[in-house]
Order: C-alpha cells, then structure tokens, then sequence
C-alpha cells in the first residue's frame, strides 16, 4: 500500500491501463452508489476506457450521457449476479466472458458483493489485475479487500477503488441529467406552474415500505401547502400508488410507466423535494441535486443513508423484531449471538416511523430558515 488518503490505505496504480472492466449488475441505487468510485477510477486513469458490465437498463441509461462510464457491456442474467429481465432470453456466461475476455481488459474491479458468484466471472476475464470484494470462502483476487455486511456502500466501493491507486475525490453521488431527460419529463408532465414534490411509495423489499396511507396523508399536506404532488412508481407497483392516490383525496398526479430512467431522473431533478422509502429511486433524486426525505429501516440507513444533512433527512426505524412473529432478525448477521435470524414475513419494518416527523423533515428543508442552506 501507498501512502494514506482521506479514506486510508491507497495501493498502487497499474501501469499502462487502457481499459478497465466494472462488475456491478444489479439494481438502481445500488447503482447509484457506485458512482462516486467509478468518478475516482475516472480521475486516476483518465486515458482509460471505463467499461460497465451490467443490466440492460445500464446501457439505455448511459446512452449519450455524460459521466465516468464510457460503455456498457450487457452481463447475461445468472445465479447471484442478476435477474432476467421481462422476456429476456438467458444468454451464455461462457460465450460473454469469451468475447470479453477478447477486450483484453488491463484492470478489472468486482463491487458486486461478497465474490462467491461475481469473483469467478472477474477471473475469466483475464485482466492483468483483478481487484475487489471478498467474503470469507470466495475466491480470491489480485487485490481485496474483505466484505462486511454493514459498510455504507459508497465508502465500500471506494475502498475498493484505492486499491489500484485511485482514491476517492467524493463521497457524493451525482448523475448527469440531459436535456432529451428533460424534454421527456415536460412532454409527461407539462410545464410546472407552481413548485412540484414527488413521493415514492413503492421498495422491493415490503419490509422496506412505509405504509400507504401515510404517504397519503404527506400528500395531502403538501397539496394543502400548494405543491403540484406526484406519486411515482414501477407497473409493478401501481396498486400501491393508487391506493396512496385514494388515500389522499386530492388532486394528486399519479406516474406509473410514463417516464423512463432518465425522464425519472429529470423529474426529480424539478421537484423540490422527493419523499420516498428506502430504495433506487429515492437515491436517484439525490444523485440530481433534489432535497430529500427517506424512511429507513436501521440497517440499511447504515449502509444506504447519505451522510449529508444540508439538503437530506434520513429517518430510521429502530424495529429489528419481527412486527407478526416476534423474531429478532439480527441474529442471521451475527451467529454467535443468541436468538434465530430467520423469519419468513415480509410485513413492513418501518410503521414506528409517524407521518409529523416527516412533514416536520420536508418543512424544514422546503421552507429552510434563515441562514440555513437553500434559504
């Protein structure tokens, strides 16, 4: 190792690198974490091309948009590395990593877990030097660093980074939006005609979910406040969103499957504040430079919570039993510690967090007081 940097250790660069394979498949905000070490990669080795193995929505996403990322090669969906998308055809992981090991690849970095499925696939590729994750048991790289559960995810990718020389030059997420982003999201909606907030009610995980009547009530303060409000969410959470909409009781605007990842993107840029539960989406307005308001359950508030508090309020949930059975759901982390992790419910996690503190969170940040930021 090199000498230290904000973050600690930094290794050593690799030489003569023209081309550096990323794995990281997965989901939106998971995605959004990454950018802050795919900026320091960028600033260590300028020259390089920095090529993306991921999802197909990586690719529709990084078409023609400015950012660390110069390409994306789509991963073929496999056991711990992604899901199939709607109709998509499975694919060969032997015929991709073939072809990519053909990009002769100088450096490549695994940020996609613990390295039991992803650490083989950064193998294959053939780079001079692998670097990455590792978990206890998973094959080992050029360079590692161990992975522990609780991290928050920026720093863990970071870490990751500083390994092969290139340390952290920020700890913000930031996402380019376009100007097509933009032109969508005014096709969609129309021009504003008063300040606008979203709300997003949806997470894959129900665990994760605030209940939806109490996104209704936030609806209908923020109406009563003048706000044109949006609910937004994926088709395959449109019940959720209407049942926020009917929960309301005002005119709020509903946008399920209307807007693309971008035009998503440019909509929360316009808004004044996103409130949303813990998932991509919410991490997607921050990346854009929107205020945000997010519930959390405490685990993930330690590894997915912005630090930041100028322009963001995370509020956690301090629930770890199980709201049906009792269970303690801590345990499965830490084994040497009494009680039994598993539990097969997935009812809300997050129903202690009351609606006042977040009203109370969104009413500082729209309407900061004097000397605070934005006012």
């Amino acid at each position: 190792m090199g000498t230290p940097s904000v973050l600690g250790p930094v290794g050593e660069r690799v030489p003569d690198v023209a081309r550096i394979a990323v794995l990281r498949a997965n989901a939106l905000g998971d995605f959004i974490f990454l950018l802050p070490a795919l900026e320091s990669l960028r600033a260590a080795y300028p020259e390089a091309e920095i090529v993306l193995l991921g999802a197909p929505w990586h690719a529709t996403l990084w078409r023609d948009r400015p950012g660390p990322v110069d390409r994306v090669l789509v991963i073929p969906p496999a056991p711990g590395i992604r899901d199939p998308g709607p109709g998509e055809e499975p694919g060969s992981m032997d015929d991709f990593l073939d072809a990519a090991a053909g990009e002769r690849f100088d450096l490549a970095l695994q940020v996609h877990g613990g390295g039991g499925n992803s650490n083989p696939i950064v193998n294959r590729l053939g780079a001079r030097v692998t670097a990455g994750l590792r978990a206890e048991g998973a094959p080992p790289l050029h360079r590692w660093i161990r992975y522990v559960y609780y991290q928050h995810e920026v720093i863990r990718y970071l870490e990751v980074t500083a390994l092969v020389g290139a340390p952290a030059v920020t700890i913000v997420p930031a996402l380019a939006v376009t100007d097509t982003d933009r032109a969508e999201a005014r096709d969609v909606l129309g021009a504003p005609v008063g300040p606008r907030v979203a709300l997003h009610p949806g997470a894959t995980d129900s665990r994760r979910r605030w209940p939806a009547e109490r996104f209704g009530e936030v609806a209908r303060a923020l109406h009563r406040d003048g706000y044109d409000v949006l609910v937004t969410g994926t088709p395959a959470e449109q019940d959720l969103v209407d049942a926020v909409v009917a929960s309301a009781g005002v005119p709020v605007r509903p946008q399920v499957g209307t807007l693309s990842l971008g035009g998503l993107a440019a909509t929360y840029e316009g808004c004044d504040l996103v409130v949303s539960n813990d998932t991509g989406p919410l991490h997607l307005a921050g990346a854009v430079g929107t205020a945000t308001v997010g519930v959390y359950w405490l685990g993930n508030l330690i590894n997915g919570a912005t630090p930041l508090r100028a322009r963001h309020r995370p509020i956690a949930s301090w629930t770890t039993h199980c709201p049906v059975c009792g269970v303690d759901c801590t345990p499965g982390i830490y084994p040497h510690r009494p009680g039994d992790g598993d539990c097969p419910h997935r009812d809300s996690f997050v129903t202690d967090v009351p609606v006042v503190e977040v009203l109370e969170a969104a009413a500082e940040l729209l309407h900061p007081e004097p000397g605070a930021p934005g006012a």
